[in-house]
């Protein structure tokens, strides 16, 4: 899987032109090759019976193929707003290829141990797992330090196109899905489960995204963070087109602020063993 990943990000830089010119190339490819590789772990999802947490062993590798490979689709469209120069200098493929390398190891790691019918993350039975449990966590916030760094690059070459409202808020978002983000997912990796008082099964958990509705799930304030980069634009976007940019810009600062409010009480009734959605 890490070959056919690489293989498909792999490649000269190509001219950027029509379409193409929505995304920064290396990260499309990287991050089109983990959406597909839903398609192969859907299809085991049906076959194989093999739980984990009470629930089917592939539905982690599946929600974490689609988590990373939106991630990556994000940063590209991102990435390709920048001035041509900057977006074909060192620090555009410095940090294009630490994304690809950490998403790749993440990804690849999490359905190699759901083939083999075993935990990735919180599995530390063995020097070996425990390793690799420490190399999960070293990935993970390096590939969420991708955004706070695309957002630097944003702050210093504003894309001309981009409007004030539209261009703080992509900031914003980036920034505070990693502050976000990986401060609740730091804690997160800390324990021994994602779970905070309650039934530690993922069986009744709420559908699609599975948070515990008998206890507290730290989950959920990590999910908020991370979509923070998706949520804020979308704010922003709306923002310039129909309010004064004063207006727009307040606006989006306001919900910012928000934002970091409700991911910030979630976080706080899951490390009370509060569920968001109890039964």
């Amino acid at each position: 899987m890490t070959m056919f990943v690489s293989a498909l990000a792999a490649g000269p830089l190509p001219r950027l032109s029509g379409a193409s010119a929505q995304f920064e190339p290396r990260l499309l490819r990287t991050g089109l090759a983990i959406l597909a590789l839903m398609v192969p772990t859907a299809f085991a999802l049906t076959l194989d019976p093999r739980t984990l947490n009470d629930i089917p062993i592939w539905i982690k590798p599946l929600k974490f193929q689609a988590s990373v490979g939106v991630y990556l689709l994000t940063l590209s469209w991102f990435l390709a707003a920048l001035p041509e120069g900057v977006r074909r200098g060192r620090v555009v493929a410095v940090l294009v290829g630490v994304a690809i390398a950490a998403s790749t190891f993440e990804i690849a790691y999490i359905t190699f141990q759901a083939a083999r019918g075993l935990a990735s993350h919180y599995n530390v039975s063995d020097p070996f797992h425990g390793a690799m449990y420490t190399l999960m966590g070293i990935g993970a916030v390096t590939l969420t330090a991708m955004s706070p760094a695309v957002a630097a690059l944003l702050w210093r070459h504003r894309p001309a196109r981009w409007s004030t409202a539209f261009w703080l808020s992509v900031v914003l978002g980036l920034v505070l899905t990693f502050v976000l983000g990986a401060g609740a997912g730091a804690v997160l990796s800390a324990g021994d489960g994602h779970w905070i008082g309650g039934v530690r099964s993922d069986a009744d958990g709420l559908p699609v995204v599975g948070w515990s509705r008998t206890g507290g799930d730290l989950r959920t304030a990590h999910f908020l963070g991370m979509h923070a980069m998706h949520v804020l634009p979308v704010v922003g976007l709306i923002a310039g087109r129909l309010l004064r940019p004063w207006q727009a810009i307040s606006g989006v600062v306001v919900a910012a602020s928000a934002y970091s409010a409700g991911t910030g009480l979630v976080f706080w009734l899951a490390l009370r063993g509060i569920p968001l959605f109890p039964n």
